[in-house]
């Protein structure tokens, strides 16, 4: 691998020591844990294979119960394919975790004797094991050296300048070259930790960064100092906006507390896909909030809810307009200086077959917050199902006929704004590659290949009102991520 020269060399031992020094005040990786529990290098590797796309939360519930089950990798031969997907449920990708375990006995039998491997290069050859599952095992299975490379590794190295990189495998075998041994088997904790916290892919906090003066921080944007704005913060409304894609799912994915760690004062939900009566008492008093839900006359479809912390003035249940209000797409809470207009906007659909309902329903929305802002400011959040300009999305021109991106849905977006409306995090980030909805195929989210079609929009006279916009895209559970407001 050849360097280029024009790098910028940073002391990369110091950079590594620096964040050492501040690692206690992150949780611990789970396979860490689990390592720690366990000298057992098959439970790593199973593990390895569970975390992925998976938070730390539901992996570490799943392994505790599945390997109350399995006391060793032949054990997953007595189970079928149905019964280990009902012991690792709800892990992202299940169904294909379940056959990758269900076939790891016949594997390590035929290939390795029955005993996990030690290198690279063999590991990769089990059923779900690529290069990064394989890394982590020969690190924290084996403790022997390896460089796990995951996006955050591959971010984070190219914004230091210490490689000049196009994705995580040049970065591995970069790193591999270049960095010092000693630093190889902590790299991949380090890095992830800081990526999640600090050096965040949108909106990174360089501010409050124990590199924020020696980092070159190679094409990074970062986020406006809340400190240096004249706007008195401690006094501003935190709104949390997130297309679930089925809240009774999410809620296994660790809902309850994701909402509470990201302590919103409101909490908007769209795509809940359920009756209240079908939730369970956990989901619908979350100590703190009160929540309102407005439910699809059709079972699990469409739907909207919000959780408050302070308790609205009034609440609107759809828009006074039956074929809309029969999909459970409008939810609104009115508070004492604005309304809060939760929306789920639908999809066109392919072929576009559904084109006229959407723009029917978007010539009533914008008709419903027009007489809504006549009294106070209004905050519409939501799925808008539309990526707005070439700059909302990855493949821009390969979409223009299709749904989220046709012309007809992107000249309603403008007749919207042009109507008095204000795309909020556009006001803070003009960047691409700043997205909020990622498809579940070709590893899209892995590849950052997203739409941005998640929004907070105010009406214009309140635009000075909007302290920040950002998107959460850290946050897993749906094919969607939160965004964030905050208003004062």
């Amino acid at each position: 691998m050849v360097f280029d020269m024009a790098l910028k060399e940073i002391d990369i031992s110091s950079f590594i020591s620096k964040l050492t020094k501040i690692d206690h005040e992150y949780a611990a990786p789970v396979i860490d844990l689990i390592q720690a529990r366990t000298k057992e290098p098959w439970k790593v590797v199973v593990a390895t294979i569970l975390s992925a796309r998976t938070n730390d939360k539901t992996t570490a519930e799943v392994t505790t119960r599945l390997f109350k089950k399995i006391k060793s990798v032949s054990d997953f031969k007595k189970l079928s394919i149905e019964k280990i997907e009902k012991i690792i449920y709800p892990v992202g990708f299940y169904r294909n975790k379940a056959k990758y375990l269900s076939q790891l006995p016949d594997s390590l039998e035929s290939r390795f004797d029955n005993v996990i491997p030690q290198t690279v290069e063999e590991l990769v050859k089990l059923p779900g094991v690529g290069r990064k599952t394989a890394n982590l095992v020969v690190a924290v299975g084996f403790d022997k050296h390896a460089i796990c490379v995951d996006t955050h590794v591959h971010r984070i190295m190219n914004i230091w300048q210490y490689v000049d990189t196009k994705n995580p495998f040049e970065t591995e075998m970069a790193l591999r070259e270049k960095l010092p041994k000693k630093h190889w088997k902590v790299v991949n904790h380090l890095l992830v930790a800081h990526g999640q916290s600090i050096c965040r892919p949108v909106s990174p906090r360089c501010e409050d960064c124990v590199l924020n003066a020696e980092c070159p921080k190679n094409g990074v944007t970062p986020r406006k100092s809340k400190t240096a704005s004249k706007k008195k913060f401690t006094n501003s409304i935190k709104m949390i906006s997130w297309n679930v894609n089925g809240i009774r799912a999410v809620e296994k994915k660790g809902f309850v507390d994701i909402l509470k760690d990201l302590e919103a004062d409101i909490f908007a939900v769209q795509e809940t896909k359920a009756q209240k009566e079908q939730l369970s008492d956990d989901l619908i008093n979350i100590d703190g909030y009160k929540s309102y839900w407005f439910s699809a006359r059709k079972k699990g479809y469409s739907g909207v809810a919000v959780y408050s912390k302070g308790e609205p003035i009034d609440v609107h249940y759809g828009m006074g307009v039956e074929e809309f209000d029969n999909e459970g797409r409008v939810l609104t809470l009115e508070y004492d200086s604005f309304f809060l207009v939760n929306c789920y906007y639908p999809n066109a659909q392919h072929e576009l077959k559904r084109m006229d309902y959407k723009q029917g329903f978007n010539a009533a929305v914008k008709k419903f917050c027009n007489s809504l802002k006549k009294k106070k400011t209004v905050v519409i959040c939501g799925d808008y199902n539309v990526a707005h300009k070439a700059v909302d999305l990855k493949n821009p021109k390969t979409n223009e006929k299709n749904a989220g991106y046709s012309i007809e849905e992107r000249e309603d977006m403008d007749r919207f704004i042009k109507a008095g409306y204000v795309d909020t995090f556009r006001m803070f980030n003009k960047e691409p590659d700043n997205y909020t909805w990622w498809s579940y195929r070709f590893n899209a989210r892995a590849k950052n290949i997203g739409w941005r079609i998640d929004y907070f929009c105010v009406d214009s006279r309140s635009k000075s009102r909007v302290v920040s916009s950002e998107i959460l895209p850290e946050i897993i559970g749906s094919n969607h991520c939160p965004i964030e407001l905050r208003l004062v």
